[in-house]
């Protein structure tokens, strides 16, 4: 147990971008398709620590969502093999402060788990991005979850559902310029426990504002 913590440490580590976006790690095949745009192709993860090849792409890294108070998200984006024909799901683990990208995508719905060994990975046999189930979009949210973070230190205080549902909308909204392939996909919002209090009050924030894929 204690070494599966410390590869799962390694990974998250892996994860964790420099300081606004991820370097590509070592090997892999990759897949994907079209990465979008410069930022996007800076969030490129070609491996994991201990990573069996895969015929997918994923990018993690961080999306301003209040600049003036040095507020921002983590991400993390397990594409399908064949992106362009799957849809979009953005998921929301709950507690609250249950980070998405540590659980749901390192213990849930993602595309690996860790062997006994504790030293290296092996395909989830069951993830959400396989075939063309979905393209994975896992969230850290709000601000002090995971790797997301605020400079405003009263952020943290004040995190509540209609922070978290305003925040959720403006990262959707900055993500979808990095990712301008995904603006016109079919999307959906999954989450579990208290996540599902945030996924009903991002439903309803994006449901009364500008269309995100329209960069307003």
């Amino acid at each position: 147990m204690a070494e599966a913590a410390v590869l799962l440490a390694a990974i998250l580590l892996a994860l964790h971008p420099l300081p606004m976006s991820l370097s590509a790690a070592a090997g892999g095949d990759g897949g994907g398709g079209d990465s979008g745009t410069a930022e996007a192709a800076a969030d490129r993860i070609t491996a994991l620590p201990g990573q069996p090849r895969v015929n997918f792409s994923m990018y993690s890294g961080y999306v301003t969502v209040d600049a003036a108070a040095g507020r921002a998200l983590f991400y993390w984006l397990i594409e399908a093999a064949d992106p362009a024909s799957a849809p979009l799901v953005l998921w929301l683990n709950g507690g609250p402060g249950c980070s998405s990208v540590g659980y749901g995508a390192s213990e849930e719905l993602g595309a690996f788990r860790i062997n006994p060994d504790g030293r290296s990975l092996y395909l989830n046999p069951y993830p959400w991005n396989r075939g063309l189930v979905a393209n994975m979009l896992f969230l850290d949210s709000p601000a002090g979850v995971g790797y997301s973070y605020s400079n405003t230190t009263s952020d943290l205080l004040t995190a509540g559902d209609n922070k978290t549902a305003h925040d959720s909308y403006a990262f959707l909204v900055n993500w979808l310029e990095r990712f301008p392939q995904y603006k016109y996909r079919d999307f959906y919002i999954a989450g579990e426990s208290y996540g599902g209090c945030w996924l009903v009050s991002s439903v309803s924030r994006f449901d009364t504002g500008d269309d995100p894929r329209s960069g307003a």
